[in-house]
């Protein structure tokens, strides 16, 4: 019954059906090819990506897509083995086929998907990477940023408590707090992000993009437009201090904070929170001497503390 309506629409149509019909057949060959290889990454089966992509090579040679798929096809042909015996290694290994593989996967899949479908890669690399120490001139090629970027939050929480004086380093405290924040929340981050603008603002700023929690990232913008610093990142140091005055129910939250380097920032939150419980005491004449104390520290902050009185 098909020849007939296909002859009948030739005739109805200048003779152009059948030839239409091959092309968008045609038009479509590679589309499918595409799709093959696309598949068979999904099922993240090596062998069959490889044949998949032969054929659309084979037949179109040009296709766009073909260098991200290579490198796709390439990352799961590559498994890792065995555990790193060095940091170079790791970073080598890291360099020359899973990175590359982060953007060819947001490319084939979309940003989320392609995120997703690295996952795995990762989680091999910090496996094979967890026997390594912390190396501070390496700091990256260690196995809890791996785990994170395999968003195994658990396992990367682990992973840095092992590292020595931890809280004590921006980039391992900065890793933590974005541990504690994926696992629980903001609320149980407060501390750690507190003692990090002490030790790192310019780590602070970066890592509150990379949260982007908006509850945050409104508090930041609300510090950025009202407090009275130098116009810098380094004014993030502040921020601790500039939040118990904005939202005092963050008091309790940032009362466990552990003691950092004592510099001039830490000392206003420690202020900060003082004058709070000397107002709930109502000790006027304490509370008086501590105002004075937090002007002379910095008149910015203490603007801000008046501010809110």
């Amino acid at each position: 019954m098909s020849g007939p309506v296909l002859q009948g629409c030739n005739l109805t149509t200048n003779g152009n059906a059948v030839t239409n019909q091959l092309d968008l057949f045609e038009d479509g060959r590679d589309v499918m090819l595409r799709n093959d290889v696309l598949t068979a990454l999904e099922q993240r089966n090596a062998a069959a990506g490889r044949e998949a992509l032969q054929r659309l090579g084979a037949e179109y040679p040009d296709d766009a897509l073909i260098p991200t798929l290579q490198t796709l096809v390439g990352g799961l042909e590559s498994p890792v083995h065995g555990h790193f015996t060095n940091h170079a290694a790791l970073r080598d290994t890291c360099e020359a086929w899973c990175l590359p593989c982060m953007p060819a996967a947001r490319r084939a899949f979309g940003d989320a998907a392609g995120m997703a479908w690295c996952r795995p890669l990762w989680r091999a690399l910090a496996r094979a990477a967890s026997q390594l120490p912390f190396h501070r001139e390496m700091p990256e090629w260690h196995a809890a940023p791996l785990w994170m970027r395999a968003a195994e939050w658990t396992t990367a929480c682990d992973s840095i408590k092992r590292i020595e004086s931890w809280r004590r380093m921006p980039i391992t405290l900065a890793w933590m707090a974005e541990t504690v924040y994926r696992l629980q929340g903001l609320d149980p981050a407060w501390p750690l992000l507190a003692e990090l603008a002490w030790l790192s603002p310019k780590k602070l700023g970066a890592l509150m993009q990379t949260l982007g929690d908006s509850s945050l990232l409104a508090l930041r913008r609300r510090f950025d437009a009202t407090f009275d610093g130098d116009g810098t990142i380094e004014d993030l140091c502040y921020f601790p201090a500039w939040s118990v005055a904005e939202k005092p129910g963050l008091a309790a939250l940032l009362r466990s904070s552990e003691p950092s380097t004592g510099t001039l920032p830490e000392q206003g939150m420690r202020i900060m929170l003082e004058l709070l419980t000397l107002e709930r005491q109502g000790r006027q004449h304490d509370l008086v001497e501590r105002r004075k104390d937090l002007r002379g520290l910095h008149p910015g902050l203490f603007e801000a503390y008046i501010r809110t009185r």
